[in-house]
């Protein structure tokens, strides 16, 4: 069911509800695009990696205390540091200042990805330069600390597949989420390692009882059409189960985006204007892959959340 528009101003959330305490509670959460410099500097300087985690921490620390204020959990499971924060970002930060636990399980360290445009570091630096972006990204969304696996970035496809779900379904007794959030079966792009992620993931959520839900990234082909994005595997429009608009968060979306410095050159639509951005960023979507009902029948509506 794809849900409606709120009547209410500058409220974030699509549904039937009107919620009326979105920006006040958790509002503390603020990270200027401009603190992200202090990531590392041209060469990659280790020190600013270092000095970087220090900050973050201190940051995060801050705000656990008021994540968990509704007993609401969610666990986001990814391929690569960037995942997080581009079709899911506003979504994650929404939740996270309605008092939700939020965090995400991340399977490699992006080493294969980019370096930047020119360098920013060093192929050796790389996967400690990408841990500290995703560290800063999360930040920047007011989630806790990301939880890393050590996969190699592109072998994902060729991984164990019953150890990868393993380990996910580790984290997931350990962490304890209702809802998990991953990629679907075509890995929104098509990447294997998206892919097998999903897959991993799904598998987890079948053996995890307890999680009610698991939501896939999706974006509907109406709209991929429209902006001209073949690139991506868009599903049906009446598949998508929720979608949300994050305007509200934008500011904070796009700091979490501008964290990941090295891989800032390999998306064309942060060089758009920022009108088709907004289009393509500023209203995240997605499919619900699997549900368990509740003792009552019910089945889990992630929007409920929204409305307490």
């Amino acid at each position: 069911m794809v849900s409606q528009v709120s009547p209410l101003a500058g409220t974030a959330f699509r549904y039937t509800t009107a919620d009326r305490h979105l920006h006040a509670r958790h509002t503390a959460w603020r990270y200027r695009a401009a603190d992200t410099g202090c990531i590392y500097d041209h060469h990659g300087d280790q020190r600013h990696v270092s000095m970087a985690a220090a900050i973050l921490d201190k940051v995060e620390t801050k705000g656990r205390a008021s994540q968990i204020m509704t007993g609401a959990n969610l666990l986001a499971v990814f391929a690569h540091p960037d995942d997080e924060s581009f079709r899911s970002g506003g979504t994650l930060a929404l939740l996270a200042r309605r008092g939700a636990r939020v965090q995400v399980l991340t399977a490699t360290r992006g080493q294969a990805g980019s370096r930047g445009n020119p360098p920013l570091c060093s192929l050796d630096e790389l996967p400690a330069v990408r841990e500290a972006e995703l560290r800063c990204a999360c930040a920047a969304l007011g989630l806790l600390p990301p939880i890393l696996l050590d996969y190699q970035d592109g072998q994902l496809a060729e991984a164990d597949p019953e150890g990868l779900a393993a380990q996910i379904l580790q984290v997931v007794k350990e962490t304890r989420p209702q809802v998990m959030l991953t990629f679907g079966a075509d890995g929104l792009s098509g990447h294997p390692d998206h892919i097998s992620i999903g897959q991993a993931a799904a598998e987890a959520f079948r053996r995890a009882e307890e999680v009610a839900a698991l939501y896939t990234l999706a974006v509907p082909r109406s709209l991929a059409e429209s902006l001209g994005m073949k690139q991506i595997r868009a599903v049906s429009d009446e598949s998508i189960a929720l979608t949300v608009d994050v305007s509200a968060v934008w500011n904070a979306k796009m700091s979490a985006i501008r964290c990941h410095r090295t891989q800032s050159g390999e998306s064309p639509i942060l060089e758009a204007p920022e009108a088709r951005q907004r289009l393509f960023l500023g209203v995240e979507h997605f499919c619900l892959a699997d549900s368990r009902p509740a003792a009552d029948g019910k089945i889990f509506d992630i929007l409920n959340w929204l409305e307490n």
